[in-house]
């Protein structure tokens, strides 16, 4: 399944085979740090706001898709809240992986990663952080990078098959 995180609220772009898409639905809750989706309900957030099974739904997922807005070379405040929420895909226990500490997968899913940024002025400095910051999550999810993409503009998306 390819789990698509956007912060577009009309989200019209084509996509193949089995998905599930999250995008802005009502309020979003911060994460409050209180690592109950690690100890009290693990992999479900124990925030009830309709975000609360993205750490499920991304230990079902083969692909993450992120369409975001590029703020300073990061996602758009909507999907880091997602992906905050989605701190539960993984465990608290750690391993050793490329030589760095990082916590087990809670899921046997490998997950590949791949962002399409939107933005009209989407500077070289941008695009390289934004790459490296992808490139870390997947690293923190024990997956790879499988692309990323910029645009200056939301239309430019439209012919995009995901």
């Amino acid at each position: 399944m390819k789990l698509i995180i956007t912060d577009l609220e009309n989200f019209n772009l084509s996509i193949k085979g089995e998905h599930k898409i999250i995008k802005p639905q009502g309020d979003i809750k911060h994460c409050i740090g209180c690592f109950g989706c690690w100890i009290k309900t693990p992999g479900k957030c124990v925030i009830h706001d309709g975000y609360e099974n993205t750490g499920i739904d991304m230990g079902k997922c083969s692909e993450l898709i992120i369409i975001s807005k590029c703020y300073y070379g990061s996602v758009s405040p909507f999907v880091k809240m997602v992906q905050d929420r989605a701190i539960s895909y993984i465990h608290p226990d750690f391993v050793i992986r490329k030589g760095e500490m990082h916590h087990k997968r809670r899921y046997k899913n490998v997950i590949s990663v791949s962002a399409y940024f939107y933005g009209e002025n989407i500077t070289d400095v941008e695009k390289e952080t934004a790459r490296n910051i992808l490139e870390a999550n997947a690293d923190n999810y024990d997956g790879q990078v499988k692309s990323v993409h910029f645009y200056k503009t939301i239309q430019e998306l439209e012919g995009v098959i995901l």
